[in-house]
């Protein structure tokens, strides 16, 4: 349950960049509400799978989800450039935080 854990608080860090993107374009309750939720969401699912997994690959699991997802969701959704360098060294992001639970 602990690598769920820490999959959903990197995903809920992946909605908080979005929404911090969304607040740089129209500023209202519901993309404030929607940004601290997830962020909120987010360090609470961090937490809870640091009980049991190492601080250091929870971290670093969690910032490369949160990471990579917001350079994807800037390519998906925000026109951001798609060449291959890019789609390289996102992909090397998230070998090295599949790479992390292998080792620990």
């Amino acid at each position: 349950m602990d690598w769920v854990y820490l999959i959903l608080a990197g995903l809920f860090e992946m909605v908080g960049v979005g929404m911090i993107n969304q607040m740089n374009q129209k500023r209202n309750a519901r993309v404030i509400s929607l940004l601290v939720g997830s962020f909120a969401l987010s360090f609470i699912f961090l937490a809870l799978a640091m009980k049991t997994l190492p601080m250091g690959t929870a971290y670093a699991v969690w910032t490369g989800i949160g990471a990579s997802g917001g350079a994807l969701l800037g390519m998906i959704f925000y026109g951001e450039a798609r060449d291959a360098k890019r789609i390289l060294f996102i992909a090397m992001v998230l070998v090295s935080a599949v790479g992390l639970k292998f080792v620990s």
